[in-house]
């Protein structure tokens, strides 16, 4: 009979079981540096690489992590222009939503679009090279659009805190 250690236990997925304490560190270090390698992983969680791969495994197939990237440098890009744009509709209907959730979905310009509830419909994160360039995108690609009946727009004139990182909540 062999003895099964924590490390060799077959583990259900994350979702099932709930995360323990070796996922949502692995989680914590995967968003803080999504190229540490697996060998690395290992080493700070404890394990040897094979679980700890394992575990990383389950974790993207259940959706807790939902792909790697590179933080880029707008400023370097020349996208020094951030703007924050409720948008209100004419009327709340879903093919009016659709309608503008899909436009919104075709320009890279918007960073974000969250449908919100209060006082507007929609409050949109856009990014761009100036102020010409955010007029022009306002006009052709937000205001234009069937059911949009008012716009505020906000600039952002010191980014304080942005940051992708979520606070993995500790296990009970």
């Amino acid at each position: 009979m062999t003895k099964t250690t924590p490390e060799s236990a077959p583990a259900s997925p994350p979702a099932e079981r709930g995360l323990d304490r070796i996922d949502r560190r692995l989680l914590a270090r995967l968003q803080q540096d999504g190229r540490t390698s697996v060998a690395q992983l290992a080493r700070e969680v404890h394990l040897t690489v094979t679980p700890t791969l394992e575990r990383v495994r389950r974790l993207e197939a259940a959706g807790f992590i939902e792909g790697y990237f590179a933080r880029l440098n707008p400023a370097r890009l020349g996208l020094k222009l951030l703007a924050y744009v409720e948008v209100s509709l004419d009327r709340t209907t879903p093919d009016a939503f659709e309608r503008f959730k899909q436009v919104m979905l075709a320009h890279d310009e918007v960073m974000e679009c969250h449908m919100v509830a209060g006082g507007f419909d929609y409050l949109l994160k856009v990014r761009v090279t100036d102020m010409e360039s955010y007029r022009r995108f306002l006009g052709e690609h937000i205001a234009s659009v069937r059911g949009v009946q008012q716009t505020h727009t906000y600039f952002v004139m010191e980014e304080v805190k942005s940051t992708h990182r979520l606070a993995v909540p500790e296990g009970s």
